[in-house]
């Protein structure tokens, strides 16, 4: 089974058009990896539904989704609510 890591990295290379070696811990959805606004949302839709559930939905408040910047902000939120 694919790590977080690899997980998110794969749904932001899909949902940006990136090859997924263009996409690191380190990248900025933003400055690194060309996402706008609307971009972001999407991604964030498709965190959500990639690591919840229908017993347990993920759902990334507004507030939570302004903090993550990079692909290790998402690993990192998606830990610190015991998602693996």
């Amino acid at each position: 089974m694919a790590s977080v890591l690899d997980r998110v990295r794969e749904i932001a290379a899909d949902k940006l058009s990136k090859d997924i070696s263009e996409v690191s811990a380190e990248s900025s959805f933003t400055a690194d990896l060309d996402a706008d606004s609307l971009d972001v949302v999407e991604l964030i839709m498709a965190i959500e539904e990639e690591f919840g559930t229908d017993d347990t939905p993920l759902e990334i408040s507004d507030e939570d989704a302004e903090g993550i910047m990079t692909v290790q902000d998402a690993v990192n939120y998606l830990a610190d609510n015991n998602i693996s």
